[in-house]
């Protein structure tokens, strides 16, 4: 593929660039462009450190008009990060614009990649798979993600493509090399589609049916609750997933707290198995809270920036901090907490909030590799257990997880409080995680299976109309490789459960064909006992039509 190229690195203490050539004094490059896969790898002639690798002015595939109305998909940075088909004429929120004293008190900045990307409000950017659909289309996805997320920005005014692989700060030595990108293209969606679900391993985990705590108790759970809620579930369900809130504090995960499960998590796993249900736990492993015993006692655990205070990773709790992965002791606490539940009997884990594997840099290594290797970790430290992965970076997790959520947590209004519609990209909306559960659906069955968060039916602590609740559920049931609530469903009156029966039959039997944007509204095509049917959501509303 022709494009004009840059390579930005440090040797010999100065910064250097390799532009539009193979070879210099300092290295040499291999580009191989064959049936739609681009490689380049780098052999180093002396010590490098890399910096960025950027492609710009690619001969993308001409249309018959300007595409003005093309649809771009952007994947954004982690689970939570906003993802949808997008228009030139749509912008990217970025929470660098919010009052400081607002980033500085409830590190809104830490979620995201505003720590290390430049937001501009006439760019738009994503991460590891882009495509153009429309007068232009084109495809590109990575296949260098344990290495490298491959950077794509998009020109709001020209169209024009730039692509970057997030090579900072890899060291390579004199005769060593390293993959600076690999990706494949295609000249139309389908196409892309297509080599993409080639490209890599086949992940089928089985679909299941489940309950988990959070999205009606939140922390506020006790053994009370949960046995009543577990007693309610019937012989359709495959889960009950113990959620946050058991342990004392976060970070503390072999404390269990004595006054709301005074008998212990054991007991749980006991009784779901011998309903024929798997028993899962939440945990956040690579990260403790303030108020942790963790954090208070072994600071020497917590990885420190260059000011050399502990990483904050954001505000949740009383605020957490990043466990240092290259300290042993600390991934043997990390461990050691894993082998506990997983010797208690569950069968199902909830890994949160993973991004802390990468926001603090380690020298030497790109943010990828070092997702990569944490997320390998977690498996080798599992076996075979399922893990579902949540708050993480998605390709460095491609082949190592079960699941994955792919978009932010539900909310228990459509699109939470009004205030935090203008806080970071991964914020709690369920507005906006209909959307990453539409378009993020291509990933199911390639990278891992995909998790689009709960749906809710129940009419208490709720503030989801009844269209809104159809239409999440519809839709979970879809899209999702899990399908999952946080109701007591002993309280479902008839008509809801004729709406969970409906979405199941949905969820077992009926496969997606098509999904296109078209303005406010996505209209969706799926397959069912041999015959198409589809379905209009409004994406303003959060209604099917």
């Amino acid at each position: 593929m022709r494009c004009v190229f840059d390579l930005f690195y440090r040797t010999a203490g100065e910064d250097r660039t390799l532009s539009c050539t193979c070879e210099n004094d300092d290295l040499s490059l291999l580009i191989s462009d064959v049936l739609g896969r681009r490689t380049v790898v780098l052999r180093a002639k002396r010590d490098l450190t890399l910096r960025s690798y950027r492609e710009t002015e690619h001969d993308l595939p001409a249309g018959t008009g300007e595409g003005l109305s093309d649809l771009f998909f952007l994947n954004g940075y982690q689970s939570w990060t906003d993802t949808k088909e997008t228009y030139l004429s749509e912008s990217e929120r970025d929470v660098t614009r919010l009052p400081r004293f607002l980033n500085a008190r409830f590190a809104f900045d830490r979620y995201g990649d505003a720590t290390f990307f430049r937001y501009d409000k006439n760019v738009l950017h994503g991460y590891d798979l882009f495509y153009r659909r429309g007068e232009r289309e084109c495809f590109f996805a990575n296949l260098n993600g344990e290495r490298a997320f491959l950077l794509f920005t998009v020109d709001r005014t020209s169209g024009k493509v730039s692509i970057t692989s997030d090579v900072e700060g890899v060291t390579v030595a004199a005769g060593e090399t390293f993959t600076v990108c690999d990706y494949l293209t295609a000249n139309t969606f389908s196409e892309g589609v297509s080599a993409f679900r080639e490209a890599f391993p086949r992940k089928n985990p089985e679909k299941l049916l489940g309950y988990t705590s959070w999205y009606n108790y939140y922390q506020n759970v006790d053994e009370a609750i949960l046995s009543r809620d577990l007693d309610a579930l019937d012989e359709r369900f495959d889960l009950f997933q113990i959620d946050d809130g058991y342990e004392t504090f976060v970070g503390d995960w072999l404390d269990v707290d004595p006054v709301k499960f005074p008998h212990g998590l054991s007991p749980f796993v006991e009784r779901a198995h011998d309903r024929g249900i798997r028993a899962g736990i939440w945990l956040a492993p690579f990260v403790a809270e303030k108020k942790s015993r963790l954090f208070t006692e072994r600071p020497d655990l917590f990885r420190c920036g260059e000011d050399g205070k502990p990483v904050c990773c954001g505000s949740n709790w009383s605020g957490f901090y990043a466990l240092d992965l290259d300290n042993r002791e600390a991934r043997d606490y990390i461990r050691r907490c894993l082998a506990h539940y997983a010797e208690t009997g569950f069968d199902f884990f909830k890994l949160d909030f993973l991004y802390a594997a990468c926001l603090p840099t380690y020298p030497g290594r790109t943010r990828a590799q070092v997702a990569s290797d944490a997320f390998a970790f977690l498996r080798e430290c599992l076996g075979d257990k399922l893990i579902l992965g949540c708050g993480a970076p998605l390709f460095p997790a491609a082949g190592k997880f079960d699941y994955m959520r792919i978009g932010p947590d539900v909310s228990l209004k459509f699109d939470d409080a009004w205030y935090m519609r203008f806080m970071h990209r991964e914020r709690v909306s369920t507005k906006v995680t209909l959307q990453n559960t539409v378009y993020r659906s291509l990933f199911d069955g390639v990278l891992f299976g995909c998790d689009p968060d709960v749906f809710l039916l129940r009419d208490e602590n709720l503030s989801l109309s009844f269209e809104r609740r159809t239409a999440l559920l519809t839709l979970n049931a879809l899209f999702g490789r899990l399908l999952m609530t946080s109701d007591n469903i002993a309280d479902y009156d008839d008509e809801k459960r004729d709406l969970l029966a409906h979405a199941l039959t949905l969820f077992r039997s009926a496969a997606v064909k098509d999904y296109r944007r078209e303005g406010d509204v996505i209209r969706i095509t799926y397959v069912r006992s041999g015959r198409d049917n589809s379905i209009v959501y409004n994406t303003r509303k959060g209604e099917l039509a």
